[in-house]
């Protein structure tokens, strides 16, 4: 089992070792083609123990449009580090990001500094830049020419507009904050 994981690229079990070494909890992001996966996890002899867990799906109940993108990815951090705060943790975590390579302003940054801005202490520093995290990137590429919309029909269809993203992203932070 263990030689088919390493074989297939599923785990790299040097760097989960090193990982739970540091006897702390991790903070494991996964990005998908569609969504963006958050979980505190604990290490438990006889298998992991999630803690709790964000679904980037769960911001279209606040009015977002779920893509794997860096807007998305930080909202699902900062709803990460309120589940975290209404479980009453506290603790520092360990950023887990799998075996995606570190990539800056990437979409595993953009959640973990969600989840840091969201009040969960997350060891390490990395820096994403702010206009791309509120999505101004994604307008100001629409603004330059209107036929750049269709790229983003998906945003149209459920009401969202591209050119106002920004605007929306603030509101939907402010729902997840509860102000």
């Amino acid at each position: 089992m263990i030689a088919r994981r390493r074989r297939d690229s599923i785990t790299n079990y040097r760097k989960r070792l090193g990982l739970l070494k540091g006897d702390k909890t991790r903070l494991v992001i996964r990005k998908t083609n569609r969504h963006v996966i958050i979980e505190l996890v604990d290490y438990k002899v006889d298998g992991d123990k999630v803690l709790t867990t964000v679904n980037s799906k769960e911001l279209e109940k606040l009015g977002w449009v779920s893509h794997s993108n860096l807007p998305t990815a930080y909202l699902a951090g900062v709803l990460m580090a309120k589940k975290a705060k209404e479980l009453g943790f506290s603790k520092e975590v360990l950023l887990d990001m799998g075996l995606y390579k570190p990539m800056k302003n990437g979409v595993i940054f953009a959640a973990a500094e969600g989840c840091i801005e969201g009040g969960l202490k997350v060891i390490g520093s990395f820096k994403v830049d702010k206009d791309r995290i509120s999505g101004k990137h994604i307008a100001d590429y629409v603004k330059e020419d209107a036929s750049k919309e269709k790229l983003f029909s998906s945003y149209s269809e459920k009401k969202l507009n591209v050119k106002t993203l920004p605007e929306s992203f603030k509101e939907v932070k402010s729902k997840i904050n509860g102000a």
